[in-house]
């Protein structure tokens, strides 16, 4: 051995580092790479789990805007049909007004017409008796000038209205 080589020392330090790296390799890295692949499964399954319960409450929210927008269109029918309902009930109050108005229109005009014809019928019996009262102080007085019978009479007339 020229440069003092040994070989059976090189054997030995060569199996000595297979049992050393078997060792490290059931003792340290087996249980490392173990727990590596358990914890990265475990995340993937968070990951997942996370993913399938974003796609459940992006439905759910899909699901609660339907909803929200039927509600709304449901509102909004309801709504126009309060309005409706309001508007046609207004209609009827105002022709029920309009009616009675006329009605009323109708009744005041009857009774005027009424009053107009008893104030003719007044004015006319008032007419005649004045006129009868006229014509027997005229036939009273037989000798006389009817014109000046006439004026007097009216003058008197005038005289007693006064008083």
């Amino acid at each position: 051995m020229p440069l003092n080589i040994n070989l059976q020392q090189i054997l030995l330090h060569w199996m000595n580092l297979a049992v050393l790296t078997g060792a490290l390799y059931f003792l340290l890295y087996k249980p490392v790479k173990d727990f590596m692949e358990k914890r990265e499964a475990y995340y993937r399954d968070l990951e997942e789990q996370a993913a399938d319960k974003l796609a459940q409450a992006e439905r759910l929210e899909c699901q609660a805007k339907a909803k929200l927008e039927a509600a709304d269109d449901e509102i909004h029918d309801e709504r126009m049909r309060a309005q409706q309902a309001a508007s046609d009930a207004a209609q009827e109050q105002l022709a029920q007004a309009e009616e009675q108005a006329r009605h009323i229109i109708a009744k005041a005009e009857a009774e005027a017409e009424q009053s107009k014809e008893r104030a003719l019928r007044e004015s006319q019996r008032e007419m005649r008796e004045l006129a009868a009262k006229a014509a027997k102080k005229l036939a009273a007085k037989p000798g006389d000038d009817f014109f000046d019978q006439f004026l007097d009479l009216t003058e008197g007339g005038r005289a007693h209205e006064g008083r």
